[in-house]
C-alpha cells in the first residue's frame, strides 16, 4: 500500500459493547450504534464543532494512516495563520490559553498513555477507500495537538486496562463537555507519553456555579469605611508613618478607605455587579474552584461504577489535576503576575523583616492558606515579647548567681560534704563541691523570676487565642466571609473515592448474595475491624515510644556505671554531662525517625477507616497524627521532669531494673537543669533538622533528581527539549500539594515546646521566634517555586487547629505547676526560708535537703571496691532527701520535713493552676472576640444592602406605573376612533394593547 494512503476499517455489527480506540490513534475513539442516549447526545454535539466530515459523510469508521504525524480538526483561518508563525505558542502565552490565544486554561488534567500499542480487536475486514479520501469521524476527538501515529507492525496484545482507562477518560471528557466545559488535547509535548487535557469555563459556567455555590462578589455599591477620629487618628498614622519601611509593596496591602459591597452571585440580579470587565470579575482562584467543584461532581459511569475526579486520580485514569500558575516567577522577560509579585515580596528571604502580604496570598492560593499564613504571622507577632521577657529571665538569673547562697554554698570546698557513690562496686564517694558547675547553671532557670515567667506565659496563651480570633474575624470582613458556613459546605461536600469503592464493593456483594440494589453505605459494623485496628496500633505505638524511651534510661545507667572505671579522673567527673548529652542526641535522632514513621502510620490507619469526606479524613488525621507525634517528642521530657530520680529508694535499699542496674538520681541541684538541656536540644535540632533541613533539603534533592532525568531526555531527543516549555508541563514537574497539615503539626509541636515546660527554658520563645521567621519565608517559596498551585478552598477559620491550641495552652497551665513545684527547688527553698531558718536567710539550706548514711549499712556487694579514693576513710555520707538520720529510732524512714514539703508543692500546685486558669479566663472575656468597628461595618453593610434591594424594588414599581400610564393612554386614543371597523382593522385595535415589557 502506499504511504500516502488511508486504510477505512469499519466496525461489524457484531463487535462487543463498548468503544474501541485505535492506540496508535489517541483520542480516536469508535461508538457502537447501542452506548446509550446520553452518550449519544454528546458525541454528536462534539462531532458538531470538532468533526471534519460532511455532514452526509459521517459514518463510524476506524483509520489506519500511514505518514501523517499529527490529525486534529479542522482549523480555522486564524489557527492556520498562527501556525505559520515562528512561534506557534507564543499565541497561547506558552500553555496559559488554548490555542486560539482567546480561551484561558482554568485546569489541567494529565494522563499516561502507550503510543505504540495497536488494539488487537482492530485487525477486521478491511473495506478499500478511494486514496485521496482524508475524510475522518473524530467522536470525542479533542481539539488541540494529540494522537502521533508510530509506524511499526500490528500488534496482536491488547492492554485491556489501558483501554479501559482510556474509554473512562473519554466519557468523563465528554460529560465534562455536556456540563458547558470546552476542553483541548495535547500530547505533543516534551514529556513522553504524557498527555494533558486542557479545560476552559465559559462565561455562563462560570455565573451558573458561581451562584451555586453562593460565591460573595463585588457589586458596584461602594461605601466609606469608618475612619478613626481625634486622637486615636493621629497614632494610627503615626503607626503607619514608622510600619511603612516594612510594608510589602502589593497593592493589596495598601489601607482602604472605601469598600465594595458584596453578595452572593446571582444571574437575575447581574445587573447588581460590576461587570465592566468579565475577563477579571473571576481571576484565576475562583475559576479554578469552579472548575475543580465540576470535575468532583462529574461523574463517569460505566455499569454501576460511578467515578468523579477523586476515584478516577486514585485509579490512574489520570495522573495529576491542577490549575496552573500565574507564569514564571524568574527571568528578565517576564511580565508582571500574581505569582512574582509573591516572589519579590513575600518568597524571599531578603524581605524577612516585612509583614507578609496576606490579601495577595488569600488572591492567589484561597482563604484556607491565606488563613494559615496569616495565623503564623500573628503567632511570631506575639513571640516577640514572649522572646524579651524570656530574655530578661534569663539575664535576672546571670545577674544573680553570685549571690545564690545554695550554689555558693555547694562550691564551697569548706563545707567538705562527702556524698553517696552513684552507682555500686565501680563508683566511689564523691565531693559536693565537684557538681559546682551545674549548681551554678541551674540557678540561670530556677529562680524566682522563673514563676513570675510561667504566670506570664500562661496570660500570654490566652491574649495569643484572643488576638488570633480578632485578626481572624478582620480577615473575614475584608475577605467577604461573614455569611459563609462551613456547614453548608460539609453538605455539598462529595464523597472520597475510597468510600465511594468500600460502598461499591459491599453493594456488590448483597447484590450477589441477596439480589437487592439498595443503596447502601458504611456503617459501624463495617468499620469495627478498621476502629480496632486503630486502637491497637496507636496503643502499639505509644507502648513502642516508652519502650524506646526506657531502653534510652538503661543505656543512660549502663554507660554511666561503665565510665565510672574510667581511669583519668577527668573521665570519671565528666560522667554527668556525658551521658546527658548522649543520651539527649539518641532521644532527638529517634524523635525525628519516629515522627516521619508516626505520619505514616496515622494516614494508613485513617485510610483503613474509610471516612466519607475529606474534611472528615482530615479531622482524623491530625487528632491521630498529633497524638502519636505529641507523645514521641515529650516522653523524654516528661519522663526528666517528673520521673527521674523520684524512684531511686536510698543508700542500703536502692531500686533496681532487672536485679542489676539501678535507677539513676537527680544532680544536688535538682533535674530542672538537665530538663533544660533535653528541652533545648530537642526542640532546636527538630526545628534545625526537621523542619528547616528536610523542608530545603529534600525538594533540592527531588529537583535535582529530575534535572537528571530531563538531562538524560534531552541528550536522547535534542530537538524536542529545545522547545520551550508550556505552562502545564512546567507546572507538572513540581511537587504536588500535600495539604497543611504537615505545617501546622510542626507549628503546634514548637508551640508546646514554648509554653508547655517553659518555667524550664525561658529562651525557648527566642528560639521559636527565630526559626519562625525563617520558616515564613521558606513555606512562602515552597508554596510559590516548588509546589503545583494548589485549589482554594474556601474557610473561614484554623478549624481543629484552634481546639488543639487552646487545650495545649489549658495543658502548659498543668504543666508547669508542677515543673515549679517538684522539679525545680522553688518550694523547698520557701518551705526552709518560712519554717526552719534561723536568721531568715538561705544559709544552710543545702545541708537541710540533704540525709546522711552510715557506710555499714551497705547491703553486700554494693559498697565502693575503692573507698579510700578521697584520701580518707568515709563514715557517713550524705544523699538528697528528707529521711531520719542512722542515729534517730526511725533510722531512715521518711521525715516529717519531706510531708511538710510535699504539703506546700500541692498546695501550690492548686493555687497556681487556679489562679492562673482565672486569670486566663478573664483574659479571655474582657477582649471581645469580635473588634467594634468591624462588628459596626458588618451591620452596615446589611443596612446597605438592604437599601439597595429597596431602591431595586421602587425602581420597578414605578416602572410598572410607567407602563400602565403609557397603556391607559394608548387605550383611550384607540377608543377615539371610528366605531365602524372593519375585520381587517380589527387586528389594529388589539394591537394598541400590545407593547413589549423588557424588565
Amino acid at each position: 500500500m502506499d504511504k500516502d494512503e488511508i486504510d477505512l476499517q469499519r466496525i461489524p455489527p457484531e463487535a462487543p459493547w463498548g468503544p474501541r480506540t485505535d492506540s496508535a490513534f489517541h483520542g480516536v475513539e469508535l461508538l457502537p450504534e447501542d452506548l446509550g442516549e446520553a452518550l449519544n447526545k454528546t458525541a454528536m454535539r462534539v462531532n458538531e464543532k470538532y468533526s471534519s466530515l460532511p455532514a452526509e459523510e459521517k459514518g463510524i469508521h476506524i483509520i489506519n494512516i500511514r505518514a501523517i504525524e499529527d490529525i486534529g480538526y479542522i482549523q480555522r483561518e486564524s489557527t492556520l495563520l498562527n501556525s505559520l508563525c515562528q512561534d506557534p505558542d507564543a499565541n497561547c502565552k506558552h500553555g496559559l490559553y488554548f490555542r486560539d490565544g482567546k480561551r484561558k486554561v482554568d485546569y489541567i488534567l494529565v494522563y499516561h498513555y502507550k503510543k505504540s500499542s495497536v488494539s488487537k480487536t482492530l485487525t477486521k475486514r478491511i473495506h478499500h477507500n478511494d486514496s485521496s479520501a482524508r475524510s475522518i469521524k473524530q467522536d470525542h476527538q479533542l481539539p488541540g495537538k494529540g494522537g502521533h501515529l508510530a509506524m511499526g507492525e500490528s500488534e496482536t496484545h491488547m492492554d485491556y486496562h489501558e483501554d479501559d482507562k482510556r474509554f473512562r477518560r473519554e466519557e468523563y471528557e465528554g460529560n465534562l463537555m455536556e456540563a458547558g466545559l470546552e476542553l483541548e488535547r495535547d500530547e505533543d509535548t516534551k514529556i513522553h507519553g504524557v498527555g494533558f487535557v486542557k479545560i476552559h469555563a465559559p462565561w455562563n459556567v462560570l455565573c451558573r456555579e458561581a451562584e451555586f455555590l453562593k460565591l460573595k462578589m463585588p457589586t458596584k455599591k461602594v461605601y466609606q469605611i469608618n475612619q478613626a477620629h481625634g486622637l486615636l487618628k493621629k497614632i494610627n498614622s503615626v503607626i503607619q508613618k514608622i510600619t511603612e519601611p516594612i510594608q510589602p509593596k502589593v497593592a493589596e496591602h495598601k489601607p482602604e478607605t472605601v469598600k465594595r459591597l458584596s453578595y452572593p452571585f446571582s444571574r437575575e440580579k447581574q445587573h447588581l455587579f460590576d461587570l465592566s470587565d468579565k475577563e477579571s470579575f473571576f481571576d484565576s482562584k475562583t475559576r479554578s474552584t469552579i472548575v475543580y467543584e465540576i470535575l468532583k461532581r462529574t461523574t463517569c459511569t460505566k455499569a454501576k461504577y460511578s467515578m468523579g475526579i477523586t476515584s478516577l486520580l486514585a485509579n490512574g485514569v489520570y495522573s495529576a489535576a491542577y490549575p496552573l500558575h500565574d507564569g514564571d516567577y524568574e527571568g528578565e522577560n517576564v511580565e508582571l503576575n500574581d505569582r512574582k509579585l509573591l516572589c519579590e515580596e513575600w518568597a524571599s528571604y531578603g524581605v524577612f523583616y516585612k509583614y507578609q502580604p496576606i490579601d495577595l496570598v488569600r488572591k492567589y492560593f484561597g482563604e484556607k492558606i491565606g488563613l494559615y499564613f496569616a495565623w503564623l504571622g500573628v503567632y511570631t507577632q506575639m513571640l516577640i515579647p514572649a522572646s524579651i521577657v524570656g530574655v530578661i529571665v534569663f539575664l535576672y538569673g546571670c545577674a544573680t548567681v553570685d549571690e545564690n547562697i545554695p550554689s555558693m554554698e555547694m562550691c564551697d570546698e569548706r563545707n567538705n560534704i562527702t556524698m553517696c557513690p552513684l552507682c555500686d562496686n565501680t563508683c566511689s564517694y564523691w565531693k559536693m563541691s565537684s557538681s559546682c558547675a551545674t549548681a551554678r547553671a541551674s540557678h540561670l532557670f530556677d529562680n524566682p523570676a522563673t514563676v513570675f515567667f510561667s504566670v506570664f506565659m500562661a496570660l500570654w496563651a490566652a491574649t495569643f487565642m484572643e488576638h488570633w480570633k480578632r485578626k481572624q474575624m478582620r480577615l473575614n470582613y475584608r475577605w467577604d466571609l461573614t455569611g459563609f458556613e462551613e456547614e453548608e459546605e460539609a453538605v455539598k461536600a462529595h464523597p472520597r473515592a475510597e468510600y465511594e469503592a468500600k460502598v461499591l464493593e459491599k453493594s456488590l456483594r448483597k447484590e450477589y448474595i441477596h439480589k437487592k440494589t439498595d443503596k447502601e453505605k458504611l456503617t459501624w459494623k463495617d468499620r469495627f475491624p478498621a476502629y480496632f485496628t486503630n486502637f491497637v496500633g496507636i496503643i502499639f505505638m505509644i507502648g513502642l515510644t516508652f519502650a524506646i524511651v526506657f531502653g534510652v534510661i538503661i543505656y543512660r545507667i549502663s554507660t554511666a556505671a561503665a565510665l565510672a572505671l574510667s581511669s583519668t579522673p577527668s573521665g570519671r567527673s565528666s560522667v554527668r554531662v556525658t551521658v546527658t548529652a548522649t543520651a539527649v542526641i539518641i532521644n532527638l535522632v529517634v524523635i525525628i525517625i519516629l515522627d516521619e514513621v508516626y505520619g505514616c502510620i496515622a494516614r494508613w490507619l485513617t485510610q483503613i477507616e474509610v471516612p466519607k469526606t475529606d474534611k472528615s479524613f482530615e479531622e482524623r488525621l491530625i487528632f491521630k497524627a498529633f497524638l502519636l507525634k505529641f507523645v514521641n517528642a515529650y516522653t523524654p521530657i516528661f519522663y526528666v521532669a517528673f520521673f527521674k530520680g523520684r524512684f531511686v529508694g536510698r543508700p542500703g535499699d536502692y531500686v533496681y531494673i532487672f536485679h542489676s542496674f539501678r535507677m539513676e538520681e537527680c544532680a544536688p541541684g535538682g533535674c530542672l537543669m538537665e530538663l533544660c538541656i533535653q528541652l533545648s536540644i530537642i526542640m532546636l535540632g527538630k526545628q534545625l533538622i526537621q523542619n528547616n533541613l528536610f523542608e530545603i533539603g529534600i525538594p533540592k534533592m527531588k529537583k535535582l533528581i529530575r534535572y537528571i532525568k530531563l538531562k538524560r531526555q534531552r541528550s536522547l531527543d535534542h530537538e524536542e527539549h529545545m522547545k520551550k516549555k508550556q505552562r502545564y508541563e512546567v507546572d507538572y514537574n513540581l511537587e504536588p500539594f500535600a495539604g497543611l497539615t504537615p505545617e501546622y503539626m510542626e507549628m503546634i509541636i514548637q508551640f508546646g515546646f514554648v509554653t508547655l515546660f517553659v518555667a524550664s527554658f525561658p529562651l525557648a520563645p527566642l528560639f521559636a521566634l527565630l526559626n519562625n521567621i525563617i520558616e515564613i519565608r521558606l513555606d512562602a517559596k515552597k508554596f510559590v517555586t516548588e509546589l503545583r498551585r494548589p485549589v482554594a478552598v474556601r474557610a473561614k477559620d484554623i478549624g481543629i487547629w484552634y481546639n488543639i491550641l487552646r487545650g495545649v495552652g489549658k495543658l502548659a497551665v498543668i504543666i508547669n505547676a508542677f515543673v515549679i513545684s517538684f522539679t525545680s527547688d522553688f518550694i523547698p527553698r520557701l518551705v526552709y526560708l518560712y519554717m526552719y531558718s534561723e536568721n531568715g536567710t538561705m544559709h544552710g539550706f543545702v545541708n537541710h535537703t540533704l540525709s546522711s548514711f552510715n557506710v555499714s549499712d551497705f547491703q553486700g556487694g554494693t559498697a565502693p571496691n575503692d573507698p579510700m579514693e578521697l584520701g580518707y576513710k568515709v563514715q557517713i555520707c550524705r544523699y538528697k532527701d528528707y529521711r531520719e538520720p542512722p542515729w534517730s529510732e526511725n533510722k531512715y524512714e521518711i521525715s516529717k520535713d519531706f510531708w511538710a514539703v510535699l504539703a506546700a508543692r500541692l498546695a501550690f500546685v492548686i493555687v497556681f493552676q487556679n489562679l492562673v486558669m482565672f486569670m486566663s479566663d478573664f483574659v479571655d472575656w474582657i477582649i471581645p472576640d469580635i473588634p467594634k468597628d468591624i462588628s459596626q461595618q458588618i451591620h452596615k453593610e446589611k443596612v446597605l444592602m438592604v437599601e439597595v434591594f429597596m431602591k431595586e424594588e421602587q425602581g420597578k414599581l414605578q416602572m410598572l406605573e410607567t407602563w400602565k400610564d403609557k397603556d391607559m393612554k394608548k387605550g383611550e386614543n384607540c377608543n377615539n376612533h371610528s366605531p365602524k371597523l372593519s375585520r381587517s382593522q380589527s387586528g389594529s385595535m388589539s394591537s394598541c394593547h400590545s407593547y413589549h415589557i423588557d424588565v
